[in-house]
């Protein structure tokens, strides 16, 4: 026997796939978590009530209402004057075939603020209201 290798040559190098789709996988679930995470509301951001049935909403088609801490409203991220509020709602359910409001408040606003709102929508003939909360941890 010569030498010391037996078998025809250098070795050919591999590319392994598994550990790359591995890669890719934890990526993919990262990105999709965090983007979960996201504060997806089209309205200012306030202190949301705390319920046990919390549900996400979806913000798209549909115009977000804020009634923060301190008594202001917001028409999606502008905040409005209540003669802004009730022209914009006006405009909005005429041009708007099947309009949609969510409504958040922040947990600190004063009750009757936020039932003026809900008011005002509903007397403008917006059937689809929802409101906004956050899931109360246990």
């Amino acid at each position: 026997m010569t030498g010391g290798s037996q078998g025809g040559g250098p070795k050919k190098a591999r590319i392994e796939i598994i550990p790359l789709i591995d890669v890719i996988f934890f990526l993919l679930a990262t990105f999709i978590l965090f983007t979960l995470s996201l504060n997806t509301t089209g309205g200012l951001r306030v202190s949301l009530p705390r319920t046990e049935t919390a549900k996400a909403r979806d913000p798209s088609a549909s115009v977000t209402i804020s009634v923060t801490a301190e008594g202001t409203i917001a028409w999606n991220k502008d905040p409005v004057t209540l003669d802004e509020f009730l022209l914009r709602l006006q405009t909005y359910k005429a041009s708007e075939p099947n309009p949609k409001v969510l409504i958040n408040g922040d947990e600190n606003a004063y009750f009757s603020q936020a039932i003026y709102v809900f008011d005002e929508v509903r007397k403008s003939g917006i059937s689809k209201i929802l409101i906004e909360t956050r899931l109360k941890q246990n």
